[in-house]
């Protein structure tokens, strides 16, 4: 059974800096794709990185420049660096797994149960 299972969020002031991890475990093969997610109070949940079956890493436009998503193998672990962090950010941060995909997407398939990130100004 795929688990996953963040750590890292907490309070941070405006233009200060988090690492997010996620410990994987379950599964023997390596995932289509890995990411993060978040969702803030009365909005919808949204993708912030992933790292796709080519092992490039994409970003939602909102944190590029701010983020880097990166992951280890050989540890089963995904991360989720955040600097420059905004108000904007808070919200509960998911870590994701896809076990297959197409050309153009992941199959999102694999949660964790999320980490809180707030960032005050």
């Amino acid at each position: 059974q795929v688990q996953l299972v963040e750590s890292g969020g907490g309070s941070v002031q405006s233009g200060g800096s988090l690492r997010l991890s996620c410990a994987a475990s379950g599964y023997s093969l390596v995932m289509y794709c890995m990411g993060w997610f978040r969702q803030a109070p009365g909005k919808e949940r949204e993708e912030v990185a992933h790292i796709d079956s080519d092992f490039k890493p994409v970003y939602v436009d909102s944190v590029k420049g701010r983020f880097t998503i990166s992951q280890n193998n050989a540890k089963n672990e995904l991360y989720l660096d955040m600097n420059s962090l905004k108000p904007e950010d808070s919200a509960t941060y998911y870590c994701a797994a896809a076990g297959g995909g197409s050309w153009s997407e992941c199959y999102w398939n694999y949660w964790g149960r999320g980490t809180q990130v707030t960032v005050s100004s």
